[in-house]
């Protein structure tokens, strides 16, 4: 066979990726990795390798010293994998060089809802109506009919998930839309974990160790209301508070 009717090995062609923007506002590696603890530490699957945009532009004092390979191992260490950076002052565009980083400039970055402490939780206890949308075709839920052991994560990741059996405390359960646990909830579930504030957790005995509802969540070290504690119950996110209804 010729070269020239030799098939090609690769082709280049333009791409559009989403990327998420991590907005830096303290250059204190030891700050950075406290609240990234604090704030991630409940839900350490939040991330999954995604790519991240360094952004500088929030720094006070841009002279200020910044260890950027730190800050990427920092990031890493939460599963985020920094690819560029932007907002950098020249100084600081060298240091990101360094570190791998190249400069972002035309790049379409979103921006997740991080995890925050839910402050103040509102409890509301009424009857409602539950109302089950039908997924559009490619959008149809996980479906888990299996009870999950302690150790055990299941992700939906962007469409809902739908588990029939027990959620056993020390699992993990985690979606970009709604969750519906039909069996008893012991574990951990995680609702619009990309930042869908609509996202609902509903389950037919409520019994968490941590919910969560676009990064606002709560844990078994606050007792759960005993209106619902151990009842039917759904979870909505308003505001910054978790409403938790009686069904």
């Amino acid at each position: 066979m010729s070269h020239a009717a030799a098939p090609h090995a690769y082709e280049i062609k333009s791409a559009s990726l989403p990327l998420v923007a991590f907005l830096l506002k303290n250059p204190d590696s030891s700050a950075l990795q406290a609240d990234l603890s604090r704030r991630l530490g409940p839900t350490p699957d939040f991330f999954d390798n995604d790519p991240v945009v360094i952004d500088l532009s929030a720094l006070e004092d841009p002279d200020q010293l910044l260890d950027l390979p730190s800050v990427c191992l920092l990031l890493r260490t939460h599963r985020m994998v920094p690819v560029a950076v932007r907002g950098a002052n020249e100084h600081q565009l060298l240091n990101a060089k360094k570190a791998g980083l190249f400069e972002a400039r035309d790049v379409n970055v979103q921006t997740p809802a991080a995890p925050r402490v839910e402050t103040v939780v509102q409890e509301v206890i009424r009857e409602v109506e539950v109302v089950r949308e039908v997924p559009s075709p490619g959008e149809s839920a996980l479906v888990i009919d299996k009870p999950l052991r302690s150790g055990q994560h299941v992700y939906a990741k962007g469409r809902d998930l739908i588990v029939l059996a027990m959620v056993n405390p020390g699992a993990e359960i985690m979606a970009d839309g709604h969750i519906h646990v039909y069996a008893p909830l012991r574990g951990k579930a995680i609702a619009g974990a990309r930042g869908n504030e609509e996202a609902r957790i509903f389950t037919s005995c409520l019994e968490a160790e941590l919910v969560a509802i676009a990064g606002t969540y709560r844990t078994s070290d606050t007792p759960l209301p005993t209106e619902v504690a151990g009842q039917a119950a759904q979870i909505s996110l308003l505001g910054d508070k978790l409403v938790m209804q009686r069904l």
